[in-house]
């Protein structure tokens, strides 16, 4: 194209782009990332994490927490068949899920405010996907070689050697596969004693079920699919867009150093280059397979290996550290035009996460300070709305429920009150008895008359109020209610 006019190259060049995307397949096969090993500062953070997360996932369901001799245990249990959850001194009923709700939106904030602070660092250390996939890279690193050592294998043809190392690789995932899906039925059985019966197969259908799922999807997600996960399954890369901004900290090329990028022989000078040697080590360690030189990208995780990579050529070819590095657009652009740049965490959005997140862990604290021990529910029945008695008295029969969240047996006098002279009496029981006991941990569920004598003025509809006293203690809960009658 020597000596045609810019105008014509740019043609030129727009109308082979246009070819190249028509002629190109709307889908492809997937194009396999070869990772390979690095060594640094963000990959000895990103281990670990690794050992922290998988040690608390397998270890928790093991470790125990004294609620009373009738209460179960396990620091952290979901007990299902007993409409339950514990979280240490903490014990959730099936009506307070608004917790776990709680829970979730703070963990959101959380995740929302680590992103406008750091971008993908949740993706890039901490997620589940990320910790499997690091695990088995590391299996698969032990068992077939690095990044070139695998790349030969498969290209060889099958053999004896490639077999073997192929069957060890796989039988050591599903190993682990299945270990997660153990440890996570652990979470909702007490595991010292499910153990047991769970490895002699006599745990249930439904146990082995849901081991088989975990196993399943933690072998397929962690062992094939890896990057896919990150860049198509998973949504939150095309949230994230919404919480970044040119403040937040993320993995960066200082193109304003590094270019124009190109070969280093060994003795040649820099002038009129930049730091980049064009070595792909950047590539080559990345775990999705992209060049952090073309800028952000959603298939970036956000994991740093990259800057362990570059800094590694940098000090070979010795030149300064963190061409690649941790740093925000609005400091890369300063710096581009010679200035220094500086970090801002206070900003708009993330002064609401950080006051949403305090909000609701207050929220959630005042609740849990003022939580009641002992909680009552009223049911009228409906049918019949009343009763007239024979010596003219009119008499409403109700359901009451009463939960004792202790881990005591309680002991509970009922009363009601806007109603003067009204006599209240549990089923099948002389009337004027109104005491009833709730087990530990559990709900009492009695049928209550309320009885007005004849004579007493009454509406059609009388508010009421139900009372149940615990003996011991004194604690007092109440319920609304109405009293009907008939129409005068």
């Amino acid at each position: 194209m020597t000596g045609q006019a810019p105008d014509a190259v740019a043609t030129e060049t727009a109308v082979s782009r246009k070819i190249q995307r028509e002629t190109e397949p709307l889908y492809i096969n997937r194009i396999k990332v070869y990772s390979k090993a690095v060594s640094g500062p963000w990959r000895r953070v990103k281990w670990a994490v690794l050992a922290v997360c998988l040690t608390v996932y397998y270890v928790v369901p093991w470790l125990r927490w004294d609620r009373g001799p009738s209460a179960p245990d396990q620091a952290v249990l979901i007990d299902l068949p007993g409409r339950r959850a514990y979280f240490l001194w903490i014990e959730i009923w099936p009506q307070e899920v608004y917790y776990l709700t709680g829970l979730l939106i703070l963990a959101a904030l959380g995740l929302f405010l680590a992103t406008s602070l750091l971008g993908r660092v949740w993706c890039g250390y901490a997620c589940p996907q990320t910790v499997w996939t690091d695990l088995y890279m590391l299996v698969e690193r032990l068992i077939e070689g690095d990044r070139n050592a695998r790349m030969r294998l498969d290209k060889q043809p099958w053999s004896p050697g490639k077999a073997a190392r192929k069957a060890a690789k796989h039988a050591t995932w599903l190993l682990i596969a299945l270990a997660t899906g153990g440890a996570w039925i652990l979470y909702f059985v007490d595991a010292p004693t499910a153990i047991g019966p769970i490895l002699r197969g006599e745990g249930g259908a439904a146990v082995y079920v849901f081991i088989g799922l975990f196993t399943t999807t933690t072998y397929l997600l962690a062992g094939w699919a890896r990057e896919q996960v990150c860049t198509y399954m998973c949504p939150w890369p095309r949230f994230q867009a919404a919480m970044l901004d040119e403040n937040s900290i993320v993995v960066t090329y200082q193109k304003w150093r590094g270019e124009p990028r190109g070969k280093h022989k060994q003795g040649a000078g820099w002038e009129g280059r930049g730091d980049c040697v064009d070595c792909m080590q950047c590539v080559a360690v990345c775990p999705t397979g992209i060049d952090i030189r073309d800028g952000q990208q959603l298939e970036c995780i956000g994991c740093g290996l990259c800057i362990d990579a570059c800094d590694g050529v940098m000090a070979k070819v010795g030149r300064p550290p963190r061409l690649i590095t941790w740093d925000t657009l609005a400091n890369q652009e300063a710096k581009a035009k010679g200035g220094s740049g500086r970090f801002r965490l206070l900003r708009p959005r993330t002064i609401i996460y950080v006051t949403l997140i305090a909000i609701v862990a207050l929220v959630m604290l005042g609740s849990l300070a003022m939580r009641a021990t002992v909680e009552v529910t009223v049911q009228r029945d409906r049918n019949p709305l009343f009763v007239t008695l024979a010596d003219g008295s009119i008499r409403n029969s109700y359901t009451v429920k009463i939960s004792n969240k202790t881990w005591e047996t309680q002991e509970f006098r009922l009363s009601v009150e806007g109603l003067p002279g009204a006599r209240l009496s549990l089923a099948d029981l002389p009337e004027g008895a109104a005491e009833l006991t709730a087990r530990p941990d559990a709900v009492a569920t009695r049928r209550v008359f309320v009885t007005v004598p004849p004579g007493s003025p009454l509406r059609e509809s009388t508010p009421i109020a139900f009372l149940a006293e615990r003996r011991a203690g004194g604690e007092t809960a109440r319920h609304e209610s109405v009293f009907l009658a008939p129409r005068k």
